[in-house]
């Protein structure tokens, strides 16, 4: 390996055999892993056009694209298109991937630029987000497919069924809607059972109705969040039923 990756900016061998530790994946070619961690600020500065993170990136945003889908194609089969995608979209958005980045530190092993680095880039969520798909291209190189699926799903499962989650209640009304529109072709509509608690504080309680049946109650410190845990309850019901 180049004895530049020693001088850099004090990371060397060692330093990189750390992320190895976290990442829990050893490489072939070391030198991918160092290229990764260059950002373009870096590069320019050193006069080291194209030797940047960037077409790793490129690479990295693909396979992640690929291995969550196929990770949720087959952990969630009764789930539509359109809510894979969503959820899939959730798990590898920048400000989601940022948050990966810090658990396993990547902003210390970044090469940046002085102007970069002095504005606190290593905690910018653009550059730690463009960062980690970087890496994981760079391991897609290195090992293969088969590689990478192991390394992601790694660090990505323990998020997949929180997110799912999150994301189904949040939009829990819209497919409520749809579904008793498909079916019936009309809308449900929300109730607020109780308001409690001083005005700073207040805790709504509110019902989801349909026909005149309560399908779902959902209590929050907002109206909009109480409608959507009333709506979740109420998809809850609704396949209760079905199956």
């Amino acid at each position: 390996m180049s004895s530049s990756i020693d001088s850099q900016r004090g990371i060397n061998k060692e330093e990189l055999s750390k992320l190895e530790k976290t990442l829990e994946y050893r490489f072939t070619d070391l030198r991918l892993l160092h290229k990764s961690l260059i950002h373009s600020s870096y590069a320019f500065e050193k006069s080291q056009g194209g030797k940047d993170n960037e077409k790793l990136e490129f690479l990295g945003d693909a396979v992640l694209d690929l291995v969550i889908g196929h990770i949720l194609f087959n952990r969630y089969e009764s789930m539509r298109e359109g809510e894979l995608t969503r959820l899939r979209s959730a798990l590898v958005n920048e400000h989601h991937l940022a948050k990966m980045a810090k658990e396993i530190d990547l902003g210390h092993y970044l090469f940046l630029g002085k102007g970069e680095d002095s504005s606190h880039g290593r905690d910018k969520s653009s550059i730690l987000s463009c960062a980690y798909e970087a890496v994981i291209g760079a391991i897609f190189e290195d090992g293969g497919y088969a590689s990478v699926c192991e390394v992601i799903e790694y660090f990505f499962l323990p998020h997949i069924e929180g997110k799912k989650e999150a994301l189904l209640i949040a939009d829990a009304k819209s497919r409520l809607q749809e579904a008793l529109q498909d079916k019936f072709n009309e809308a449900p509509s929300y109730v607020t059972d109780s308001e409690e608690g001083p005005a700073h504080q207040k805790v709504f309680t509110i019902s989801a109705v349909f026909r005149g049946d309560v399908l779902g109650i959902g209590r929050a410190g907002s109206k909009k969040e109480a409608e959507q845990k009333a709506a979740a309850q109420a998809l809850e019901k609704i396949a209760a039923e079905e199956n």
